[in-house]
C-alpha cells in the first residue's frame, strides 16, 4: 500500500495493482452509525432552519425597505442582504467579527447583483 510522498502519488491510497481506493465508514450497522445518522439529521435540520429563516428575513427586509422607501431598487436589496448575511454569520458555530463583516459584505453584494441582473433580464 502506498501513501502520498512514498511513491510520488497524488494522495490517494492505492493497492499493489495501482487502483485507487476510497475508504468509507463502517456501514455494518452498529451504535456508532445510529449516532452518526442522528448527528447528521440534527445538523441538516439545524442548517435547513437557519437558511429558511435567512430567506424569510431577506424577503421581509426587502419588502419592508421597499415599502418604507417607496421604491424597490438595488440599495434596498443590498441592505437586506447585508443584514441577512450578518445574521447568518452570527448564528454559525464559529462567529467572529471578521466572519460577520465578510458575510454582511457578501450578502449585500449577492443581493444587489441579483436585483440588478433581474432588472436586465
Amino acid at each position: 500500500m502506498a501513501m502520498e510522498g512514498e511513491s510520488g502519488g497524488t494522495g490517494a491510497v492505492s493497492d499493489a495493482t495501482g487502483s485507487r481506493k476510497r475508504t468509507f465508514p463502517d456501514l455494518s450497522g452498529g451504535t456508532s452509525n445510529s449516532k452518526s445518522a442522528e448527528a447528521m439529521v440534527k445538523s441538516v435540520s439545524k442548517e435547513s432552519f437557519q437558511w429558511g429563516l435567512a430567506a424569510g428575513m431577506h424577503s421581509g427586509l426587502t419588502y419592508g425597505l421597499a415599502e418604507v422607501r417607496g421604491t424597490h431598487d438595488w440599495k434596498s436589496s443590498a441592505v437586506a442582504g447585508a443584514v441577512t448575511g450578518a445574521a447568518v454569520a452570527l448564528t454559525s458555530d464559529n462567529a467572529s467579527h471578521e466572519r460577520v463583516v465578510q458575510c454582511a459584505i457578501t450578502g449585500a453584494a449577492l443581493s444587489a447583483a441579483a436585483n440588478v441582473l433581474s432588472d436586465i433580464v
